[in-house]
C-alpha cells in the first residue's frame, strides 16, 4: 500500500512539475547570470588507436550535472520523494560536444534517464562512444608516447549564459579497462576561457589531456628482432667463398626482407614528414647492405682477375697483402700467424743452402762435363736443343708468375672479404645499440 501511495505521488509530482515547463529554455530565475555546468568524465576504454587517420576511439562515462530553478518541490507535499528519474529529454539539457570530434556521423550521447532532486539539481549520466582527432607523433615508434586531448565545451552558449567547470583535476580511471597496446599514464583536466574568431564572448571549455605509452612487446618481436637478425646475415655474405656462387644472392635477399618489413612499417605509419625510428633503423641498414652488396660485387671482380691481370700495386701488397693480413688473421696453406716475410726466407734459406736457386753442389760441373761431352761429339743439336729448354723453362717461368699474380690477386680479395666482415658486424652492432639506446 506505502508503494501504491508513493507512486500515485510520483505520478502527481511529474504531472505538477512539467505542468507548465519547457526544455527549449536555460532554466534560470535571472536570464542575466550564468548557470553553472560540472562535467566528469571516466574513461571505460580505448576501442583503437588509428595513427596513420590520427584518430581515437574511446568508450567514456560524461557525468553532467546543473541546477534546474523550475524543478523544485516540497519532499513533504509528495510523501518523502526526494528524487526521481525521468527521462532526459524531458528536461533542458546543455548542449556539451567534444569539440574535436572526428565522427562523420556526429552521433551524441546515449538517451539515458536523469536523476532530479528535490532542490532541482539534476545529474545526467550517458555513455559515449568517442572519435577524437589527436595529433600523433611517431618519431620514436614503437617506444613512443601520444598525447590525446578530449574537449568538451557548450556550442552555442557562451560563458555569460553557461559556466563550465571540472568536478575533478584528472578524468576517472577507475573503471578502465586495460588496453592491450596501450597503457594510460592519467588524464589530467582543464579549465580553458577561449575567446573565438567568430565571436566576441568567451566560450570556457574543459579539456581532458590522456597520456598514453605503447606497449612496445608487440612490435619488438615482430618488427625490431627480425630486422636486427637479418641484418646481422648481411655480414656473413662477405665470408661466404666466391666461388660458390651465392655471395650477391645472399645480400639481394636480405635487402629484399627488409623492403617487406619497411612496407609494414609504412603501412601503419601516417604519411606525414616524422620517419619513425624504425624506419630510420630499416633504411640505415638498408643502405648498410646495399653497400655491402656493391663492394662484394668489387671484391668478386678483383678475385677473378684472369691471366692478363697486372700484378698487385707495391702499396696493396705492403697495405693489404701484409697489415691487413695480419689484422684479420688471413693465412694461406701452410702459413702460420708470422710474418709473411719470414716463412718466405726461411723457405728460401731451406730449399737454396748453396746459393742459386734450384742448383745443387757439382751440378755445373756434371754440367759443363756433358756440355763438353756433346760439344765434342754432336755440335749441331747443341743451339736447338738449347732454344728448346730455354721455350719451355720460358713458358713454365710465365705460367708460374701469371699463378702468383692470380694467387695475389685472390689473397686480396680474401683480406678485404674478412676485413669488411668484421667493419659491417661492428656497424650493425653499434646501430642496433644506438637505436635501443635512444628509444631508452
Amino acid at each position: 500500500g506505502c508503494r501504491g501511495a508513493q507512486g500515485r505521488f510520483a505520478y502527481k509530482l511529474l504531472h505538477d512539475l512539467f505542468a507548465n515547463y519547457s526544455n527549449a529554455l536555460r532554466p534560470v530565475e535571472d536570464t542575466d547570470r550564468a548557470l553553472n555546468v560540472t562535467l566528469q568524465v571516466t574513461l571505460s576504454q580505448i576501442i583503437d588507436m588509428d595513427e596513420r587517420n590520427q584518430v581515437l576511439t574511446s568508450y567514456l562515462w560524461v557525468r553532467q550535472t546543473w541546477l534546474d530553478a523550475h524543478l523544485t518541490w516540497d519532499r513533504d507535499a509528495y510523501d518523502g520523494i526526494d528524487s526521481i528519474r525521468i527521462p532526459s529529454s524531458y528536461v533542458w539539457r546543455p548542449d556539451i560536444i567534444l569539440y574535436n570530434n572526428a565522427d562523420d556521423h556526429f552521433g551524441g550521447s546515449m538517451e539515458t534517464n536523469v536523476v532530479l532532486r528535490s532542490d532541482g539539481h539534476i545529474m545526467w549520466d550517458s555513455p559515449a562512444i568517442t572519435k577524437s582527432s589527436c595529433k600523433v607523433d611517431v618519431s620514436y615508434f614503437p617506444f613512443d608516447g601520444q598525447r590525446c586531448r578530449l574537449t568538451f565545451g557548450s556550442w552555442t552558449y557562451n560563458g555569460n549564459q553557461i559556466d563550465l567547470h571540472n568536478r575533478l583535476d584528472t578524468g576517472d580511471l577507475t573503471d578502465f579497462v586495460e588496453n592491450v597496446e596501450w597503457e594510460v599514464l592519467g588524464m589530467p583536466a582543464t579549465r580553458n576561457v577561449i575567446t573565438y574568431g567568430c565571436c566576441s564572448e568567451p566560450y570556457p571549455d574543459v579539456t581532458y589531456t590522456l597520456l598514453l605509452r605503447r606497449r612496445a612487446s608487440f612490435y619488438i618481436f615482430n618488427l625490431l628482432l627480425p630486422c636486427i637478425m637479418v641484418s646481422f646475415l648481411a655480414p656473413l655474405s662477405f665470408y661466404l667463398p666466391a666461388d660458390s656462387g651465392e655471395k650477391v644472392s645472399l645480400g639481394v635477399t636480405v635487402l629484399l626482407a627488409l623492403t617487406v618489413f619497411q612496407l609494414l612499417v609504412a603501412e601503419i605509419m601516417p604519411p606525414s614528414e616524422s620517419v619513425p625510428l624504425i624506419g630510420k633503423y630499416y633504411i640505415a641498414t638498408m643502405t648498410m647492405i646495399t653497400a655491402s652488396t656493391a663492394l662484394t660485387i668489387f671484391i668478386m671482380n678483383v678475385h677473378h682477375c684472369g691471366p692478363g691481370a697486372r700484378p698487385v700495386p707495391p702499396w696493396a701488397r705492403r697495405l693489404i697483402l701484409h697489415h691487413m693480413a695480419r689484422l684479420c688473421c688471413v693465412y694461406e696453406v701452410g702459413e702460420i700467424c708470422k710474418s709473411p716475410r719470414r716463412v718466405l726466407g726461411e723457405q728460401i734459406s731451406r730449399r737454396d743452402p748453396g746459393g742459386g736457386p734450384g742448383e745443387s753442389p757439382g751440378e755445373e760441373e756434371v754440367g759443363t762435363k756433358a756440355g763438353g761431352c756433346l760439344r765434342d761429339r754432336c755440335l749441331c743439336h747443341h743451339d736447338g736443343l738449347l732454344r728448346n729448354v730455354n721455350y719451355i723453362a720460358g713458358c713454365f717461368r710465365r705460367h708460374r708468375a701469371t699463378q702468383r699474380r692470380t694467387g695475389e690477386w685472390k689473397k686480396v680479395a680474401k683480406v678485404m672479404d674478412r676485413f669488411f666482415m668484421w667493419v659491417f658486424f661492428l656497424m650493425v652492432f653499434f646501430m642496433s645499440v644506438l637505436v635501443l639506446g635512444k628509444a631508452a
